[in-house]
């Protein structure tokens, strides 16, 4: 009996992963070096591949910035990981901004897609799951800090995402100095913790 077809079949399969494979690691070392607006024809060429190539595994640039951020999910589920030995909700919750805002630094120009797909609730859009896992997990460290009395009750998982893209965007496109961002920080988090001092409230003597 004839092997020819399935042997034909698994080597059809290897060359489809090695694109893909090849794909993902141009894409990441264009994405670092130009940032996400980088061209995707200059991917396609240091895969080997072509332009046609590219698209039929990534029909979208939102479809490969998700698929690299995937491949590089890894290093966010290990600072999870560090954070999840934290005893104190707050500071549980501080140390998670810090990873999203490293996370949603790793490129150029990669909060904007990332706020664009959260905000918008685009079930088509390649980075709305990956955002809403984030947000989901953003949830779970607040409520944690709320249920300990230590953040404010209306706050929400989205305002903070939000808040950790921003500070991204600003590390990503200025040269901003630490004490400038580390202040930065701090309005962000005054404005979450727990004061007893709500917006409409009566302010403290």
């Amino acid at each position: 009996m004839s092997t020819e077809a399935p042997q034909q079949g698994r080597k059809a399969r290897a060359d489809v992963q090695r694109n893909r494979s090849a794909l993902l690691d141009a894409a990441q070392k264009h994405f670092l070096k130009h940032g996400v607006g980088t061209s995707l024809e200059a991917v396609a060429k240091e895969a080997g591949v072509g332009p046609g190539t590219l698209y039929r595994h990534f029909p979208t640039r939102e479809a490969l910035l998700a698929a690299v951020l995937q491949s590089r999910r890894q290093e966010l589920e290990t600072r999870r990981a560090e954070i999840e030995r934290i005893d104190d909700a707050l500071s549980a919750l501080r140390h998670w901004m810090r990873a999203m805002e490293e996370y949603f630094s790793a490129f150029s120009g990669l909060p904007e897609p990332l706020m664009a797909a959260a905000r918008a609730q685009d079930p088509d859009n390649p980075l709305t799951i990956p955002c809403h896992d984030i947000i989901a997990t953003t949830d779970e460290y607040l409520h944690t800090a709320q249920r300990a009395g230590q953040v404010r009750p209306s706050v929400q998982g989205e305002d903070l995402f939000l808040a950790a893209v921003s500070v991204a965007w600003t590390m990503g496109v200025g040269n901003i100095d630490k004490p400038s961002l580390d202040r930065l920080r701090g309005l962000i988090e005054h404005g979450y913790r727990e004061t007893g001092d709500e917006p409409g409230s009566k302010a403290r003597p």
